[in-house]
């Protein structure tokens, strides 16, 4: 600030030295007293202008190469001379005056820029690589639960939703809400009291199962332990269905879950061990090792079906999106497993029978006028909105309610739910389906 001060002085007085001059010249010239007086009033308005200006010069100067925000202060003092020049300069005020205004809106747009918060910018943090192997069973344990749920601590949340999606379907909490699959609270002991004892699961004799897959793989046979059996429920939930979760009509030979090592999840088998580790760690009991864990996965996957080994990262905070509405309309559909529970015409796979059938250019119209609807819809593309984000608005007739996650709203970008509305506005009963964009 001393140097730009010291910068101006030095612009100032070589202009006022001018000035003055000009002011003796005026004195000595002008022999009309009245002439002589306005003369001397507009010199010592120049003298004011030169300084302001030369200022303002030194302030702009210093606040646009600088680190303060002063550089409004300097547009504001150029607004000043520019008019103070007007009334010294009156051949050229029009000009000056419409400069004046000029300044005067940068001076405004630069003293907002100001005002908002100002973000320093750098490079990007250093990406952590993990190595699930080198873990201990508690940090694997942590990295499990950020799979699941996003984050550490937010396996208590109802709602909370992370890479592996299984909170879409699955409570994990005694009381916690789960009508689309079993309720894992307590799974390693259930898993060894319950499943690998139930009749139905035909333990060591895969070909007594009624259900339509039979094994993980040929040959893979069933799981013999609680590590085994979580292992295959995850690569082949087709193989054993607990009772009243099968999908809708199939008597429980056929679930509605997906394989969590295919796609849309892809859950690597470190990211499975992980996912493992914690279903033990937050019973309190003690987890098999990662190299047991992982061998249970080698087991039922066979090493062609297992998704290619990438860099592993630190799982995405709990509000990562499923969708954010780059994709595909099919592969949003598939991110979100509406597949699983809807038939959704034209969207390869989308089979489901436990929610109804999504013709919504035909069926919304008609559920608006239903007399049971208390929603606030009044078009199609509205009714579509809200029935997902706000499932339990308006249930078809012969579901249930809260078979549908509300989470919608929050794990799907803008951009998705509106490819959603726009595709499911154009599917009609007895139509062709539209086009996948």
């Amino acid at each position: 600030m001393g140097n730009m001060i010291t910068e101006a002085l030095s612009m100032g007085w070589m202009a006022m030295a001018l000035l003055v001059g000009i002011l003796i010249y005026f004195q000595v010239s002008i022999t009309d007293p009245a002439a002589k007086k306005r003369a001397t009033f507009k010199t010592f308005i120049g003298i004011i202008a030169a300084f302001l200006l030369f200022f303002a010069i030194a302030n702009y100067k210093n606040n646009f190469y600088g680190e303060n925000r002063l550089l409004p202060f300097s547009l504001v003092m150029i607004t000043a001379t520019s008019f103070v020049m007007a009334m010294y300069f009156t051949n050229l005020g029009a000009l000056l005056k419409i400069g004046g205004v000029m300044f005067f809106v940068a001076a405004f747009l630069s003293g907002y820029g100001n005002w908002l918060p100002q973000v320093e910018g750098g490079f990007p943090p250093k990406e952590e690589k993990l190595d699930f192997s080198a873990m201990t069973p508690q940090q694997l344990a942590d990295e499990g639960e950020k799979i699941i749920f996003g984050g550490i601590g937010k396996s208590t949340v109802q709602g909370e939703i992370g890479k592996g999606q299984c909170p879409l379907c699955h409570g994990f909490q005694k009381g916690f809400l789960s009508e689309r699959a079993p309720n894992l609270f307590g799974i390693p002991e259930r898993a060894e009291k319950e499943r690998l004892t139930d009749p139905r699961y035909h333990k060591g004799e895969p070909d007594k199962r009624d259900t339509v897959e039979k094994e993980s793989c040929p040959g893979c046979g069933t799981g013999t332990t609680v590590q085994e059996y979580i292992a295959e429920s995850h690569s082949c939930p087709n193989c054993y269905v607990v009772a009243g979760f099968g999908l809708k009509g199939s008597n429980d030979r056929e679930s509605q879950m997906p394989k969590i090592h295919k796609p849309p999840i892809s859950l690597s088998l470190p990211e499975l061990a992980a996912v493992d580790t914690w279903l033990y760690v937050r019973e309190g009991k003690e987890p098999p090792s990662y190299e047991e864990i992982i061998k249970t996965y080698e087991k039922f996957i066979p090493e062609a079906d297992r998704p290619k080994q990438q860099e592993d990262k630190p799982a995405g905070p709990a509000s990562v999106l499923l969708a954010d509405g780059s994709e595909p309309v099919d592969q949003i559909f598939a991110k979100a497993q509406c597949m699983v529970c809807h038939t959704i015409p034209g969207i390869p796979g989308a089979l489901g029978t436990q929610g109804p059938k999504l013709e919504e250019g035909t069926n919304a119209p008609n559920r608006i006028k239903d007399p049971a609807y208390k929603g606030t819809a009044h078009s199609t593309p509205e009714y579509i909105m809200e029935s997902v984000v706000s499932p339990s608005t308006y249930v078809v007739k012969g579901f249930p309610d809260n078979l549908m996650p509300k989470v919608f709203g929050q794990k799907l970008s803008a951009g998705a739910l509106k490819k959603i509305v726009d595709y499911l506005s154009q599917v009609k009963a007895g139509a062709p389906p539209p086009k996948i964009s």
